[in-house]
């Protein structure tokens, strides 16, 4: 049986760790035993925690069997973004200067996903800082369904690992679009909550005021079991929202009829491959053939220039993050992240002031957008995974980086709006499309009901990369 567990589902296993049809042990071998074998090409894990996985699996297995079972995520093996604080485990956040950083204590969301009962499998490569290039002496991690292709940026190690089999849920951040980015292009569920929804306490800062921390999964009931064990107020984080977390699968098979779904078709096909436009379409289409109604909405006109703020308040605020060894450890930092907080600290107050009004406008916008609809429909992302070499993701930003290819994304960030990305096909290269829902405020149930709606009435989350 455990020769083809690895591509199960959360919501599949739970029920068999729970009747004692399966163990905790036998599931956490397998995934140890994947990883070994194809994590040395792929290197989505930047540490493996075998032993103290093994004993958390055992730990499970003796609880489950005395009567204790905690829930669905008890004894599922995860991995998280090596942002994320493990006491006693190195924390680099993708960089050379935090190479030899031990935490002595765990961030909220590992603390969470240890109250759960679930298994630490290790932690996952990342960009340097979180942000667009990796650092020299880190690995770059590998798109699974084909070689040399963008893994999707930031949570590039949580996005491969996730499609490939190798953890059954993972964490992500999301900046500008670092959940969906690695969600569509490695063809995994990507659930960005509402900002504050998740704790950030001992998560290392790219941009705090656009820092989001979610799950990426392989289905949308997954997304949001994971999301229901991470999620809630901490003390330790003061900006964690009041508002009690429900449970994130109650309404799991309401389904949409009545639904309102804003769609933008200028938005969502304008600038991008037609295959990709149309699995879009298609997308929202299905959702309209199970009932939800949609509604025809327009973008703000000035979302070109909203998105012109964004580098200048993630820099900005990534300089901030980094005072303690930017640019004393300059050195340390590769060409990429080294250039971002060299921008980030030449910002001046106006510039950032201009930026933060501009994103005033933005969410502005969205909330009047929002207004008359329950969910925003669009792509995960600008285009599907393109070649990259380690030469271009080594080396410092491109000159003509343009913002523009986050205008999926970076609105969401901007209104701590949350999102959930869908596997919607395959490309004519083989290679995943992805479909975007946005919702209001504390809106993540209704984006898990969404999604698995759409999941019930197509295949594509069922679609694998060939390794």
């Amino acid at each position: 049986m455990t020769e083809d567990l690895h591509y199960k589902t959360i919501h599949e296993l739970a029920p068999l760790m729970r009747d004692g049809k399966l163990t905790s042990v036998e599931l956490t071998e397998s995934q140890l035993a994947r990883i070994d074998q194809l994590d040395g090409r792929l290197k989505s894990y930047a540490t493996v925690m075998s032993d103290s996985a093994r004993a958390q699996a055992k730990a499970a297995d003796a609880e489950i069997a005395s009567g204790n079972y905690r829930g669905p995520m008890h004894g599922i093996p995860v991995a998280v973004k090596d942002l994320c604080a493990t006491n006693g485990v190195r924390t680099m956040g993708g960089s050379a200067v935090f190479a030899d950083n031990v935490p002595k204590f765990d961030s909220t969301v590992v603390t969470r996903f240890n109250d759960a009962g679930a298994v630490m499998l290790g932690k996952l490569n990342l960009t340097e800082g979180a942000m667009g290039g990796y650092n020299p002496k880190l690995d770059i991690p590998e798109n699974p369904w084909k070689e040399s292709h963008w893994a999707g940026a930031s949570s590039s190690g949580s996005g491969s690992a996730t499609a490939a089999g190798l953890a059954f849920g993972t964490l992500g951040s999301d900046t500008g679009g670092s959940i969906r980015h690695p969600a569509a292009v490695c063809g995994t569920v990507g659930l960005k909550p509402t900002w504050g929804r998740v704790s950030r306490y001992g998560v290392m800062n790219l941009a705090e005021s656009l820092d989001h921390v979610g799950p990426l999964t392989r289905s949308a009931a997954d997304a949001g079991y994971v999301l229901q064990v991470i999620s809630g107020l901490d003390p330790n984080d003061p900006t964690t929202l009041t508002q009690p977390v429900p449970d994130m699968t109650a309404t799991l098979n309401a389904g949409v009829n009545g639904i309102k779904i804003g769609f933008d078709e200028n938005y969502a096909t304008e600038d991008m491959a037609p295959d990709f436009a149309a699995a879009v379409i298609d997308g929202v289409r299905v959702m309209e053939g199970l009932g939800a109604e949609i509604v025809p909405v327009k973008m703000p006109s000035r979302l070109r220039e909203y998105m012109s703020a964004w580098p200048i308040i993630c820099s900005s605020e990534a300089a901030a993050a980094h005072v303690e060894t930017f640019p004393s450890r300059s050195e340390d930092y590769g060409p990429f992240f080294r250039q971002w907080l060299t921008n980030g600290s030449a910002h001046t107050a106006v510039e950032l002031a201009q930026a933060d009004l501009l994103r005033a406008a933005c969410v502005g916008e969205f909330r009047l957008l929002m207004q008359g609809v329950d969910l925003l429909a669009g792509p995960s992302t600008a285009r599907a995974a393109y070649p990259v070499t380690p030469e271009e993701l080594y080396g410092p930003p491109s000159p003509d980086r343009d913002p523009w290819t986050s205008r999926f994304t970076v609105p969401m960030d901007f209104a701590g709006l949350p999102t959930i990305s869908l596997p919607c096909g395959l490309n004519g290269d083989g290679l995943p499309l992805s479909l975007q829902f946005t919702g209001h405020h504390l809106s993540e149930q209704l984006l898990v009901q969404a999604g698995h709606a759409f999941e019930r009435a197509t295949d594509f989350h069922n679609l694998h990369p060939p390794v």
